[in-house]
């Protein structure tokens, strides 16, 4: 199977108004996959709004097999922002998001032009561990309570980034 094929099978599109149904119910079904790693955004209506999410969506039925965000682009010497992401069930486990994924960073690191894109991923956290190992990304370090997940409780995470080997600077 070559790299053309595999990527035919997926591709990135920006939410729409009218997904809100079909992603709470993607998060619904998911529980079990994503918990205790993350939880179901607080307000759907919000998370459709990111200017910067996308959704991997399989290209023979449309469906919505996972999503990506970048988030907090911060430009001036820095260049840089995070990735989130998750794979809804049933689609994980396919290679869907390895796919996204590439795509994913074209378009950080091509359209977005950023510098560094960076996750951080609970220690325990495995497939998202590999997912993005296996997409080039470096561990980095660790960092303590990092992050309330879900409002709950605070987690520890691993830094792991990538670097935009083709990164331009900007034209002031």
């Amino acid at each position: 199977m070559g790299n053309g094929f595999e990527m035919s099978l997926i591709y990135l599109r920006k939410p729409k108004k009218n997904d809100l149904a079909e992603i709470k119910e993607a998060y619904a079904r998911s529980v079990q996959l994503h918990q205790p790693w993350t939880y179901p955004p607080a307000n759907f209506q919000t998370y459709l709004e990111q200017e910067h999410r996308y959704f991997v969506c399989l290209t023979d039925s449309h469906a919505i097999a996972g999503t990506f965000n970048i988030s907090n682009i911060i430009r001036g010497h820095f260049h840089s922002a995070y990735l989130g992401y998750e794979a809804f069930h049933p689609y994980q486990g396919h290679g869907y998001m390895k796919q996204g994924l590439k795509l994913l960073l074209k378009e950080a690191f091509e359209n977005l032009n950023l510098h560094r894109l960076e996750a951080n991923i609970q220690p325990d956290n495995i497939a998202s561990i590999q997912l993005v190992s296996k997409a080039g990304f470096i561990k980095e370090g660790f960092s303590r309570q990092y992050l309330q997940i879900g409002g709950k409780t605070w987690k520890d995470h691993e830094r792991w980034a990538i670097l935009n080997e083709k990164w331009i600077e900007p034209s002031q």
